[in-house]
């Protein structure tokens, strides 16, 4: 689960990273009495979960209430790399003396924690890693032993913080940590991470996290109600929403197969089943979702992944996958009877099963009688069969349409 820049902000804010005041606004009407109230200058920043967002022209500084309307009135509409706009931040702008990029993320390699950092930092913090490698320095945090402020000390040491103040700089990287660790996240990143204040008054400057850019783990979500708030349904599908309100795990793909199965594996192989037999037969069928049921496979549970999948348009054809385990293939048979009786669309559904109670599930589905239904004994042979049938209702379909088109 990615975050706004706002919403990492709050984290930062629960754990005392300084950051500049600021003020969320969903309307140019809004930014504008944010930035009355932030006062001028300030900063007017699109909100979209992509780096790059200056270079794009989404972050823009404001001298008085006409230009922050103006800006925000223009940043509002925009994408960055593909990525919508969704409300702007206006904060305080900040004396920038000097820029450091700092990031705490999982490293599945060495399993532990990397911290990335550079004393040589900002925005275009890739390209100094590119041309000189030698300015990034990357430490571990072992998962295994608590992360203290002495060991966040010599961290900062080690990074070499040359314009900051060591002590400020470990009390940061600390509470950075914390935001990692507490929040179960999978990154957390400052970048910039400044030296701000006035160059004549040693008093007055400080580190202060100019942004942020945080990933949180979606399976670690039941352990946070707070993460309710973060929430963000803009732009995602509608049957993956859909899907998602009944627990359930669905992508949607483009293709012309759907797929259900029970296990995010037995999904997979399914996915790349279909997409083989389609090769070998030479057409150009792929399939159109993953839908892993996981144990649940009762006549109410079925009907919805069957309504959800043939929701999809494009969607010629169903391809069931079940291993019974704990789950008895026999009630996921009944489970697809009583669907097909529920749901409003129909179209041919491929059945394999195997494991618990497989050949009196396969049994049940054949005694049915149902034109809709095809009973395959292999993986192989249910994915080319659900691959040629789709092949053929595809055709038909462009027949059908062409021959429209002609007689128009």
């Amino acid at each position: 689960m990615d975050l706004y820049e706002y919403q990492g902000r709050q984290l930062f804010m629960e754990k005392g990273i300084p950051v500049p005041e600021g003020i969320y606004a969903l309307t140019a009407e809004e930014a504008g009495e944010a930035a009355d109230k932030i006062g001028y200058p300030c900063v007017i920043k699109g909100q979209a979960k992509i780096g790059h967002r200056g270079q794009a022209g989404a972050v823009k500084i404001a001298n008085n209430h006409d230009e922050a309307v103006a800006l925000a009135e223009r940043i509002l509409p925009m994408e960055v790399r593909g990525h919508k706009v969704h409300g702007v931040l206006v904060c305080e702008a900040a004396n920038i003396l000097h820029e450091y990029y700092v990031s705490i993320s999982v490293d599945r390699t060495s399993r532990d924690y990397d911290v990335l950092a550079t004393a040589a930092g900002g925005t275009e913090v890739e390209e100094i890693a590119r041309k000189h490698p030698e300015y990034v320095k990357r430490l571990h945090i072992d998962p295994y032993k608590d992360f203290t402020l002495a060991d966040a000390k010599v961290m900062a040491e080690q990074i070499g913080f040359y314009h900051a103040d060591n002590d400020q700089a470990a009390e940061i990287l600390l509470k950075m940590w914390q935001t990692f660790k507490d929040n179960d996240a999978t990154l957390v990143e400052i970048n910039p991470l400044a030296k701000i204040g006035d160059p004549n008054d040693e008093s007055s400057k400080m580190l202060c996290a100019l942004d942020s850019k945080v990933s949180l783990d979606g399976n670690a979500a039941f352990r946070h109600d707070g993460w309710k708030r973060f929430d963000d349904t803009t732009g995602e599908d509608p049957l993956e929403l859909r899907a998602k309100a009944h627990g359930l795990h669905y992508v949607r793909l483009n293709g012309q197969v759907g797929v259900i199965g029970n296990g995010a594996g037995l999904v997979m192989s399914s996915l790349d089943a279909v997409a083989d037999a389609a090769e070998q037969q030479g057409t150009d069928i792929k399939p159109a979702n993953f839908l892993d049921i996981g144990g649940g496979a009762s006549a109410e549970v079925m009907a919805e992944c069957l309504s959800i999948v043939l929701a999809d348009p494009n969607v010629r054809d169903v391809f069931v996958n079940v291993y019974g385990g704990i789950t008895s293939c026999q009630l996921v048979a009944e489970g697809i009877l009583e669907a097909l009786k529920a749901i409003e669309r129909t179209a041919p559904i491929i059945v394999r099963f195997d494991g618990n109670a497989a050949a009196e599930g396969l049994e049940t589905l054949e005694n049915a009688h149902n034109d809709s239904i095809v009973v395959a004994r292999t993986m192989e042979e249910a994915a080319a069969e659900a691959a040629r049938i789709a092949a053929e209702l595809e055709n038909a379909q462009f027949s059908d349409a062409t021959k429209e088109g002609e007689n128009l």
